[in-house]
């Protein structure tokens, strides 16, 4: 099994086992934060699932039917993974606003307490294991569900603060005000994980200083002319890059192939850890004017 499945079934297992906890003392003890708390670690047993899956179907094989792989199922993840967020802080908004309107008195707190210190071990723990696979694999999913955890560490020690806080001083209000700011902090959290995930839907380019280093590469070869409409994008963990090599009228093509092959070696080793796919137009002369007129037409 692949790291980054390990590290899905890691985060899965964790958050069911959270979800147990959470919502029983959530239910029992009345409070808006531990219940709160509850909803997202179920929502995050749902997107680690998902992650699951979407690991599993990117990695497979060009196939009859999907030409170019499945990677894009890891930003779509992200996507999805960002939406559910965005959804429980709005649950979790509108329970904490009528509780402030109806309030209610918490009970059984010492065991609240006690899940929600658990609570924040074990998610502190998890988010380091999936910080180390996000920085070894490069994983956009895998980095997406380790910031996910990352928001859960702080929404556990401001909801154990809460709890610890309500104890000494009786003051209920502490409970709904709370889970209105975890609320906002998830969403705050949620939209660079949606933007990232809808650009590379949309096929962004690299970023400009992974651009610059392969047109370093191009420029410093010393077997072409020249070269032009160099494109990008990123799906997931895989790059996929063309351009137009332009060489001499009369080079051979065995030895424009074999400048090529050497090329693409070179800017494959800038990403050696991502599955970079290239395509390469090799011209016998410069005609980007002429193919810019009929784009132009």
């Amino acid at each position: 099994m692949r790291l980054e499945k390990k590290a899905t079934v890691a985060s899965s297992s964790v958050a069911a086992i959270l979800v147990l906890l959470k919502l029983t003392v959530g239910v029992l003890s009345g409070s808006i934060a531990v219940l709160a708390s509850a909803i997202d670690s179920l929502l995050d047993l749902t997107v680690s699932m998902f992650n699951y899956f979407a690991l599993h179907n990117a990695e497979k094989n060009p196939d009859e039917q999907f030409h170019f792989g499945r990677s894009k199922l890891e930003p779509l993840a992200a996507v999805i993974e960002g939406t559910i967020i965005s959804f429980s802080a709005l649950f979790i908004l509108y329970e904490a606003m009528s509780k402030m309107t109806h309030p209610a008195p918490m009970e059984h707190m010492a065991p609240s307490i006690y899940v929600m210190v658990a609570s924040f071990i074990i998610t502190g723990f998890l988010v380091i294991f999936l910080n180390y696979v996000a920085k070894k694999t490069k994983n956009m999913v895998i980095r997406t569900d380790a910031l996910h955890y990352k928001t859960d560490i702080f929404s556990n020690g401001a909801v154990l603060f809460a709890l610890v806080a309500i104890q000494y001083t009786g003051e209920q209000l502490i409970d709904p005000i709370l889970g209105i700011a975890i609320a906002f902090y998830m969403i705050y959290s949620a939209i660079p994980i949606i933007k990232e995930g809808i650009l590379m839907l949309l096929d962004i380019s690299l970023p400009k200083k992974d651009i610059e280093r392969i047109q370093e590469v191009l420029a410093n070869e010393t077997g072409i002319s020249g070269y032009h409409y160099l494109q990008t994008r990123e799906s997931g963990s895989h790059i996929f890059i063309s351009y137009h090599l332009v060489f001499t009228i009369s080079i051979s093509l065995y030895d424009a192939h074999l400048i090529a092959d050497k090329v693409e070696a070179k800017i494959k080793a800038l990403f050696d850890d991502k599955k970079v796919h290239i395509l390469t137009h090799m011209d016998p002369y410069d005609d980007s004017d002429i193919n810019e007129e009929e784009e132009e037409w």
